[in-house]
């Protein structure tokens, strides 16, 4: 069965030291296995403190999510501020490696909310810019054991990928340790079958996060749970499966994400019955 992972999103936003001591015990008391660690500044955690922590409590690192928000983009954008985000990018590299976590996933090509229309051949320059900023991280990535897992967003948060077909062809070229990062939220929005877009991402796929139609728990909507896992078991992907929502008392994370109202009665209502309900139709 995959380990079912969580994002401290869930609770709060920044993720520092202070809030991972708070939550990493919790986490662990509701029974899950692993736990997703974003970064939105350098620094907010120390990796070494976050392993031994994570150690402690019987949780693993099951990634490392990078944050794109503005000024941190690889395609369509000024050589200084592509520059400050392959810095960054590294960074994130050289926490998961500290940590333990074989993946930095998210929309590495560019800051969440920048859409701009493409013709085709801006669209093929785009990703070859994308290609070639990319390239030295992933080299970097590489020689420290961790993969890139590049995440498709819906319409509304990029026009850059929004489909498995796309990322991949965006992908393409790029070394080995470079692949997707699947988020049902965003499959649900924009594949015509999130199912055969599993199937399609196969052996691509460096992680998952998942949540909700609403982006509140698993289970309680209308997305093909049961269609999807039998797909993920498909491609031979056994790695952890992590629940990634939002509160809405953040008002910087809740603006971001669009969280307008309360997804779940508390919470911790959410994460536990995410938890309940992943646990049983993964098997």
């Amino acid at each position: 069965m995959y380990a079912i992972g969580v994002n401290p999103w869930v609770w709060a936003s920044p993720v520092d030291d202070r809030v991972l001591a708070d939550l990493i015990p919790k986490i662990a008391a509701f029974g899950f296995e692993a736990v997703e660690l974003p970064i939105e500044q350098p620094g907010d955690w120390d990796p070494v403190r976050t392993r031994d922590l994570l150690a402690a409590h019987g949780l693993v690192a099951a990634g490392v999510c990078a944050v794109t928000p503005p000024g941190r983009d690889l395609v369509d954008a000024a050589p200084a501020v592509v520059e400050s985000t392959v810095a960054y990018l590294r960074t994130c590299v050289d926490a998961a490696a500290a940590v333990g976590a074989g993946c930095v996933g998210g929309p590495v090509y560019a800051a969440v909310g920048r859409t701009w229309r493409m013709s085709p051949a801006a669209r093929s320059a785009c990703y070859a810019d994308f290609r070639a900023a990319l390239a030295p991280v992933a080299g970097y990535a590489g020689e420290r054991g961790v993969s890139i897992g590049v995440e498709a967003l819906n319409r509304y948060e990029t026009s850059v990928v929004n489909t498995v077909e796309q990322t991949l062809d965006m992908i393409e070229g790029l070394p080995a340790n470079v692949g997707l990062m699947l988020d049902t939220y965003h499959l649900n929005i924009e594949e015509a079958d999130p199912c055969a877009a599993v199937t399609l991402a196969g052996p691509y796929i460096k992680h998952v996060q998942v949540s909700g139609t609403n982006r509140g728990a698993p289970g309680a909507d209308h997305f093909d749970w049961p269609g999807f896992f039998a797909a993920l078991r498909a491609t031979g992907y056994r790695g952890a499966v992590c629940l990634e929502s939002f509160t809405a008392e953040n008002e910087t994370i809740a603006t971001a994400a669009s969280i307008w109202r309360p997804l779940a009665p508390s919470q911790d209502r959410l994460a536990i019955d995410g938890l309940t309900y992943l646990r049983r139709v993964a098997r």
